[in-house]
């Protein structure tokens, strides 16, 4: 839910921002709804069958990222979708590695106010041995902020990439005033010297 919540709020700061909502509902997307239902066996498997077959349930949590992954796929050419695909990749393999656990750090679940040893199937927890942990759930929200909970680098790519994305798509001030930021059908303004360069050229 923190993830969610945070992509939500870096989407609507390109509309407080000055962005077009218009141009964010006319983008073509294509097989919108693998995302809502990956997200909604991810609930499943964590809220509501959480005692289910292991190995079930960690295929399950795999396939939800594979899900996502040809999402990404599909919409490639939308400006951020590389970045979120990049944290995508970097949480589904590192869970894929860990038989479908996203490994955590104790520490950052103690801080979130989490269990380090949940009964049952959890899609974050405490593992031995574990592979690439540093890419796992290793920072916390803590309590007692609202939606206290653990995070890994994937999580901020996607984030990050769903902003970016949404301030590209929906022209906010943002993009219009950062080069790098801006869209491909509204080019950055060329600064004071290219405009004198050009002046003296015309």
């Amino acid at each position: 839910m923190l993830i969610l919540v945070a992509a939500t709020l870096g989407v609507l700061s390109a509309l407080v921002l000055g962005g077009s909502a218009r141009r964010l509902a006319e983008l073509p997307v294509r097989a919108l709804w693998l995302p809502p239902a990956a997200l909604v066996l991810q609930v499943v498997i964590i809220e509501v069958v959480p005692d289910g077959l292991p190995a079930l349930l960690s295929a399950i949590h795999i396939a939800t990222y594979v899900m996502a992954g040809a999402f990404i796929w599909l919409n490639r050419s939308i400006p951020g979708l590389l970045l979120v695909a990049l944290g995508a990749v970097t949480n589904g393999v590192t869970i894929a590695l860990n038989d479908g656990t996203l490994p955590a750090r104790a520490n950052a679940l103690k801080a979130a106010g989490l269990p380090i040893n949940p009964e049952g199937f959890s899609n974050s927890g405490v593992r031995a041995h574990a592979v690439l942990p540093w890419l796992g759930d290793v920072f916390a929200w803590p309590v007692p902020l609202p939606l206290a909970n653990v995070f890994s680098v994937g999580d901020l790519l996607i984030v990050g990439g769903l902003t970016y994305g949404a301030h590209v798509i929906c022209g906010s001030r943002l993009a219009r005033r950062a080069p790098w930021l801006a869209s491909a059908d509204e080019p950055a303004q060329p600064g004071r010297r290219a405009r004198r360069k050009a002046m003296s050229a015309a």
